[in-house]
């Protein structure tokens, strides 16, 4: 391992002084240890030893410029007011908690579309300068400002697929050509559990269906995986989903691969497919859900009361409006691979409802709808709502593990 930075000064430092001062048999002698200790270039290294310390004119675009070699330039510092100051980031960071904690690519369009709901409930209480900040923030500024307030919060995951029957066979893997995703209709699902990290015994499981094409989300808690409660579950979600139900896409667990189901979807005349074993990626959009909407949420506690369950699910009731009314997600349009890397385009962030009022599937009755049930939602309320829920079903499972400790 050869020197750093650091030490390479230091021997220039040293050997500059010797270097300047020597006969030509003597810099010859001194150059080679140099070389032999820094591995530099024989011409830069000789360079360097001659000119260190001393005045230098470069040409640089036709202007002379004066560069001393070895002088350690101080960066000045710009007295530049900050522009968003100490109001606009209480502002922020009271804003950044209503919307979830969403990163700044997502927040910043939120902001500009949101701001008005916000004003209107009264839920922010700034100034006309305070507003306009907020509307023209970068992301980059508010990642950076909410740097701090990130550190503080620090949110692992465990599978619960177990293969299904022999009917999987039945059951086609899903290529691009079964599903048209520029129109939404077509459904990911997937449930996640709820053990606590003890998987004996049942618990409770949350149903989770997203929309490929608007991101729109459903979730559903369940007493356990029983095909019974998750077809129940998906009958009641396909009942609160604006739209059509087109096809739906699961993992290979019995939950999902059972007649019932496939019998449903053939009567109903829904397209029904399974990703390949172990490859998680294939419901890629399903997955990212569940842990940026469902595990942000509920966390990783252990659930499996009646008292629980309804909880979950009422609070489920205000998440739903939250997620698919009010909080933006970006789609990836492409990527490209430049050699060993990858790079990834994506489109401006929107909300479900924001894609379904732009796209052409959908009917200008059911946009009417989606508008007015939009402007009777408070954004704010919801989330206090939310949290709310959060904390009764977290001193519910406290009070249910002393309970135990005093029993054991």
């Amino acid at each position: 391992m050869g020197l750093n930075m650091k030490e390479k000064k230091a021997v220039i430092r040293e050997t500059a002084a010797r270097y300047q001062k020597a006969e030509k048999k003597g810099k010859t002698k001194i150059l080679d240890e140099y070389i032999e200790l820094t591995k530099y270039n024989r011409k830069y290294a000789s360079w360097i030893l001659r000119n260190w310390g001393k005045a230098v004119f470069i040409r640089i675009k036709g202007k002379l410029v004066k560069l001393v070699a070895g002088e350690i330039k101080n960066k000045k510092r710009r007295n530049k007011p900050k522009k968003y100051n100490h109001t606009v980031l209480k502002a922020i960071i009271k804003i950044w908690y209503i919307f979830d904690c969403m990163c700044g690519k997502r927040l910043a369009p939120a902001l500009r579309s949101m701001l008005p709901i916000l004003l209107k409930y009264d839920e922010i209480d700034v100034s006309d300068e305070v507003v306009e900040k907020l509307k023209t923030i970068s992301p980059a500024t508010i990642d950076r400002m909410l740097s701090g307030e990130k550190k503080k919060i620090c949110f692992k995951s465990r599978s619960y697929t177990k293969p299904g029957t022999m009917l999987k066979h039945q059951i086609p893997i899903r290529t691009f050509s079964d599903w048209d995703e520029d129109k939404p209709g077509f459904l990911e699902l997937d449930l996640v559990g709820h053990d606590g990290g003890n998987t004996r015994g049942d618990f409770a499981y949350t149903l989770n269906a997203t929309d490929v094409n608007s991101g729109w989300t459903e979730m559903r808690a369940v007493k356990n995986r029983a095909q019974k409660w998750v077809f129940e579950a998906l009958l009641d979600i396909k009942q609160s989903i604006p739209f059509k139900v087109l096809g739906i896409d699961s993992d290979n667990g019995s939950e999902f691969i059972n007649a019932q189901l496939k019998r449903y979807c053939e009567a109903q005349s829904i397209t029904f497919t399974r990703s390949r074993p172990y490859r998680k990626n294939d419901n890629c959009f399903v997955e990212q859900k569940n842990n940026s909407i469902i595990r942000n949420t509920v966390g990783y506690l252990r659930y499996d009361t009646e008292e629980e369950l309804r909880i979950i699910n009422e609070l489920y009731n205000s998440l739903r409006l939250l997620v698919n009314f009010f909080y933006p997600s970006m789609k990836l349009i492409n990527k490209t691979r430049i050699g060993s890397k990858v790079k990834r385009k994506y489109d401006i962030p929107k909300t479900p409802c924001q894609r379904l009022l732009k796209s052409d599937s959908v009917s200008s009755s059911l946009k009417q709808k989606l508008k007015a049930q939009f402007d009777k939602l408070n954004p704010a309320a919801l989330k206090r709502t939310v949290t709310k829920l959060q904390n009764r079903l977290i001193k519910l499972v406290k009070t249910k593990q002393t309970l135990m400790e005093f029993v054991i």
